[in-house]
């Protein structure tokens, strides 16, 4: 490989806007299971995810899903889509 192509990016980025919030596989990824939505709420509520509806604080998707505890990662990705729905993340 030359000089000039360890330069470019080896995929080339989008000029569109920036996505306001995080994937929720990126929140649960920072948490240990089991866990309590205590916890999780304490650690991460403030945190701003991204929905098929538009960015939303996960606390306030907490506060729609009645179970207590998640036993796996898998379990409170499953909830949480529940409240916030299935579907692509919207770009514009």
């Amino acid at each position: 490989m030359s000089d000039d192509e360890a330069d470019e990016p080896a995929v080339e980025l989008g000029e569109g806007r920036d996505l306001e919030g995080v994937p929720i596989a990126q929140v649960s990824a920072r948490l240990m299971w089991g866990i309590e939505k205590s916890d999780v709420r304490r650690r991460e509520g403030d945190t701003v995810i991204r929905t098929p509806d538009g960015p939303r604080e996960l606390g306030d998707v907490l506060d729609e899903i009645d179970r207590t505890y998640f036993d796996r990662r898998q379990t409170f990705e499953s909830a949480v889509r529940d409240v916030i729905g299935h579907g692509p993340v919207p770009t514009e």
